[in-house]
């Protein structure tokens, strides 16, 4: 495969799930971890991505330095958005995790909705701010600096001793059989407590994240309540799906 190929496999890889592994790429590439490392230098150096330790993130992985135009499939996103939203009511206690679908639903949120917010997303919390009938619970802790959110034992405990009405769950995979999986191993165990502490499980993810995985499962496919993408209900990449989630 010539240089530029693996380049645009990368930048696909990175735009779609915001980050990956060198040891994934090597292994999807079929070359050596040093090839990938070299590549996404020169992918760093040329300002399409940023390398971080094992890997690369998107430009737009970085939420406070973020500008529309960097952030991948903005018009998909904007489109879940505004399917979750009708989900919402006033009263509610909402759980929204990272993530730029859920930056979109919340920038959607009405501002006359009277509902309660718990998020470990320092960016949403913040995106949250301006909306005047909406209570913000940020939920404390260490921060992951690359996906902003706040992970270990304090979320965790706080998520502990919360029932929320709706969680809306942002995914980096879903597949039917595989479930929901993450590449990253405290952000799973944050997730599961989000799930553990919510009536009700939204995923709201682009479509190009469906029928794919990562290394570390959140959960399997029946924990999920509701599967919110872009497409219409009845395409044909969703029909796995249809029988295990309500489609939306």
């Amino acid at each position: 495969m010539l240089k530029e190929e693996r380049h645009q496999v990368i930048l696909n890889e990175v735009r779609i799930h915001n980050k990956v592994l060198l040891a994934d790429i090597a292994e999807i590439l079929k070359v050596s971890p040093d090839t990938v490392r070299r590549d996404i230098k020169e992918l760093h150096d040329d300002n399409k991505l940023k390398r971080v330790h094992g890997g690369a993130i998107s430009l737009g992985f970085n939420h406070y330095s973020y500008v529309n135009r960097e952030i991948y499939s903005l018009e998909k996103k904007s489109q879940i958005a505004e399917k979750a939203v009708t989900l919402l009511k006033d009263g509610q206690v909402v759980l929204l995790s990272g993530g730029t679908t859920n930056l979109e639903i919340s920038r959607l949120i009405p501002p006359h909705l009277k509902i309660t917010c718990f998020t470990p997303s320092l960016p949403i919390a913040v995106q949250l701010l301006p909306k005047p009938n909406i209570d913000i619970i940020f939920i404390g802790g260490k921060i992951n600096k690359d996906s902003q959110i706040t992970i270990g034992g304090s979320p965790i405990g706080v998520l502990s001793e919360l029932k929320a009405d709706i969680c809306f769950l942002g995914v980096n995979s879903i597949h039917p059989t595989d479930g929901v999986t993450e590449f990253d191993w405290e952000i799973v165990q944050v997730k599961k407590a989000m799930i553990k502490a919510s009536k009700k499980v939204v995923v709201p993810s682009i479509s190009e994240k469906i029928n794919s995985g990562q290394r570390y499962k959140i959960c399997d496919i029946d924990a999920v309540d509701h599967l919110i993408t872009e497409l219409d209900v009845n395409d044909s990449v969703l029909k796995p799906y249809a029988k295990k989630i309500d489609l939306i």
